[in-house]
């Protein structure tokens, strides 16, 4: 019982009361404001970026399986430096026998059985025979064409300026190179068909791109090692690309020379997708298995293309490709843009159904929460069963259905994901230029979050894979020591999947429904995306604009999530229940009686029932006095004259609290996990209706091991549930609910299958309009 007058809220009074810093600013872990970088997270009046304009003939030797290049780089020193040198990046260096991504890669021999390709993947060996992978330079020139002195290092390659270079000026200079291309590894090579001959080409990181130089790390040289991605500078693209003359190209900007490129009949498809209501075909099937067919073609062709203002240049290449096209009004602004797909036949009916209107949505939904697409064009490219790589303007993307144009649920719902994922990739890292090399979880983890929302958006009922709390559970779960916090380089990660994609995706996703609100945060998320749009924030440019746009303390929030690699684990110890003891003795006395008769119900007392009427008071009346027939728990006039007096002087407000039949409940939360949360309960009432009470992770500021919360309600609780909705990333729910609630574990019966099972299509059979809106395979 709780009595009343004379209690107050107080500070706790806990003897394992321990100060934390968890609540403390993230001060001087964050690089110091300035005039570049402003406290705000914003780019300041004195922000600066170099930038590389790009001038390349390209061609694609496919008897050689080669890519030859030439380029001249203007290169612009925005910076307030001089420069002595220029750093650009090899990265097709990657695959040169001896290369330090080679080298320091590890690997056991786990079976004494393995095959060819196994046994020359120990040596890394994975190419093919008597070619030399990686670039060969063939001159470095200036503009006047004298040599210029480089020196290669692994995947960069040091260019010596003939003098100093100030700032505001700019450097023309030259490359030649060659490289063979690579079997297609996730996102740059080729893809060879054995059934039809033909190769499909995939063709990025393909030229000498210039490092960035910026006031965070000066010359951005780190070398690639294959699992952190790329850091790169904006500029503008003239790329001529030379191919037989029977592929057909998709590459970064806009093409300049369709009429040279395309049939009659292809340029007035084009023509008809400015217009259209739904994607049309440019290139049919039909079209394509004609090409590919011939295996060769006499000749070759030059596509010309240009983009503008973009960080990166990639192209496709092939003559299986089939290919279809939509320009739409996006954003209802009077700017068109063309959503296009490629892909060859092996795609369908997945790819002609689906990919196009997915681009397109992909636009729409970004664009929504960020700033409008602003460029002409958005591709998606048809590469390999699985997977994806993004590039300014085109992706290359997984997802093929069986041979026989069936698909399982799985490989639709992967292949729509992937592509709203690496299209989204054009908004970060594209365009909001973060530094991929360093830190992965500012492109991926705010794509794979936005990726979340767009599939929600594709079909309420999609099943994302990344975004959702309660799917980086088993990850943060793990132990400790195979752990790395989101805030490590990228090349250091273990595990790079749910590090750097699923776990900052479901922090935003806490942050948006949990920590802040969808208003706050969607506001907030947008001005850092308008702040660094074009521009290349680092990590503390987004902590700070998210604050400073919310009004929202977040930085407990990024110390657990970020710096660290705590799990959240709430245990919801113990409920007491507590009632207000009115001293109203017609509610009291008869609660106490009742009280009483329960307490005295034990195993003797029911057993000794039957003679109750043989003890010795029980037989001898003369045993008998006052007491015998006194009842304390009967009310008397005595005792209500007590009461009335009592109420009497209490105010007005103190006779209401007093009337009162609430419940009082104390509450004792454990913090096992060690990363603050929010504590969200759920409490079901004993009429069968419910209630969640919602408390701010600042709960934990005094004691953040252990808390106690009053909770008062006028119903009396039943159950107590911790994290109802799975939205804290709770590790642990067996010990979120009070009392205990008991679920069993399933097992089953297993028993080894002797094929790959049928897809439900398969099962299903021939059905006439079965495989959809994309033309079936020839």
């Amino acid at each position: 019982m709780l009595s009343l007058p004379g209690w107050s809220q107080q500070l706790p009074v806990n003897p394992n009361f321990k100060t934390n810093d968890r609540f403390e600013q993230l001060g001087t872990v964050l690089p110091t404001p300035n005039t570049t970088r402003t406290a705000s997270g914003a780019p300041g009046k004195e922000y600066w970026q170099q930038r590389a304009d790009y001038d390349i003939r390209v061609e694609l030797d496919e008897k050689n399986q080669e890519i030859i290049g030439s380029g001249v780089i203007t290169y612009y020193n925005n910076s307030p430096d001089e420069l002595r040198y220029l750093w650009l990046q090899l990265d097709q260096n990657l695959f040169e026998a001896g290369s330090a991504s080679a080298l320091s890669r590890t690997g056991s021999i786990s079976s004494k059985v393995m095959s060819p390709g196994q046994v020359s993947a120990l040596g890394g060996e994975n190419m093919q025979a008597g070619k030399e992978y990686g670039y060969r330079i063939g001159a470095v020139r200036d503009k006047a064409g004298s040599p210029l002195k480089y020196t290669i290092n692994g995947t960069m390659m040091r260019v010596e300026l003939p003098a100093v270079m100030k700032p505001g000026s700019s450097f023309v200079f030259s490359v030649d190179w060659r490289y063979y291309i690579t079997a297609y590894y996730g996102r740059s090579g080729y893809e060879y068909f054995p059934k039809d001959g033909n190769s499909n080409y995939f063709i990025a990181h393909w030229f000498p791109r210039l490092a960035p130089y910026d006031d965070v790390n000066g010359w951005q040289h780190k070398q690639f090692l294959g699992q952190g991605e790329f850091a790169l500078i904006f500029g503008n693209y003239k790329v001529a690309i030379t191919v037989p003359s029977d592929h057909i190209v998709a590459a970064s900007g806009e093409c300049q020379n369709y009429a040279q490129v395309l049939t009659a009949a292809q340029r007035k498809r084009l023509r008809e997708a400015e217009t259209s209501a739904r994607p049309v075909v440019i290139v049919t099937q039909e079209e394509a298995v004609e090409a590919e067919k011939r295996l060769t073609a006499p000749g070759k062709k030059t596509w010309i293309y240009k983009a503008d203002n973009v960080r990166d240049f990639a192209f496709a290449s092939s003559r299986k490709f089939i290919w279809d096209a939509w320009a739409t009004d996006v954003y209802n602004s009077g700017r068109k843009i063309w959503s296009m797909s490629f892909y060859p036949k092996e795609g369908n009916p997945l790819w002609g159904q689906y990919s196009t209107r997915v681009v397109e949505h992909t636009l729409r939904s970004y664009g929504k929460r960020t700033f409008e697409y602003p460029y002409p064009v958005a591709i998606s490219c048809h590469a390999t069963a699985n997977g994806g790589m993004e590039y300014p303007m085109i992706s290359f993307n997984g997802g093929r259905p069986e041979e026989d144009g069936t698909y399982s649920e799985q490989v639709k719902n992967a292949m729509i994901g992937v592509i709203i994922h690496e299209v989204g990739h054009n908004f970060f890292p594209m365009i909001v230029n973060s530094d991929e090399r360093q830190w992965t979880w500012m492109d991926e983890g705010l794509n794979s979050f936005c990726q979340y929302l767009a599939e929600k958006e594709w079909d309420y009922d999609f099943p994302s894979r990344r975004g959702e709390p309660r799917l980086i559970t088993d990850y943060m779960s793990s132990d400790k020591s195979m752990l790395s916090p989101v805030m490590a380089s990228s090349d250091n990660v273990v595990g790079l999947g749910p590090n750097a994609y699923a776990k900052p995706a479901a922090a935003l996703n806490i942050l948006r429904e949990t920590v802040m609100g969808r208003d706050l945060f969607d506001y907030a998320f947008k001005e850092y995306a308008r702040r660094w749009k074009f521009k290349s924030p680092t990590p503390a440019d987004f902590f700070r604009t998210m604050e400073d746009a919310s009004a929202v303390d977040l930085d407990w929030f990024w110390k657990g999530w970020f710096y660290g690699v705590d799990p959240v684990d709430q245990d919801l110890v113990n409920v007491e229940w507590f009632s207000l003891d009115s001293r109203n003795p017609d509610i009291e006395k008869p609660l106490a009686r009742s009280e009483a008769q329960q307490k005295s119900r034990t195993i003797s007392k029911i057993r000794d029932e039957p003679d109750r009427n043989s003890t010795v008071v029980a037989r001898d009346p003369e045993l008998r006095d006052f007491y015998s027939s006194y009842d304390p728990y009967e009310v008397t006039e005595a005792d209500r004259q007590r009461y009335n007096a009592y109420l009497s002087s209490l105010s007005e407000s103190e006779r209401a609290l007093a009337a009162g039949n609430r419940n009082f409940y104390a509450l004792t939360v454990k913090n096992k996990g060690g990363l603050v949360m929010p504590v969200v309960v759920r409490m079901e009432f004993a009429d069968g209706t419910d209630s969640v009470a919602r408390f701010p992770a600042e709960i934990w500021r005094f004691n953040d091991a252990q808390v106690q919360k009053v909770i008062v309600t006028d119903k009396k609780v039943v159950q107590w549930t911790l994290d109802p909705f799975f939205e804290i990333a709770d590790i642990d729910t067996a010990n979120n609910s009070f009392p205990r609630v008991q679920k069993p574990t399933r097992f089953q019966m297993f028993k080894q299958e002797q094929q790959k099972p049928r897809n439900p299509m398969q099962q299903s059979g021939p059905l006439p309009g079965r495989l959809g809106t994309g033309p079936s395979r020839d």
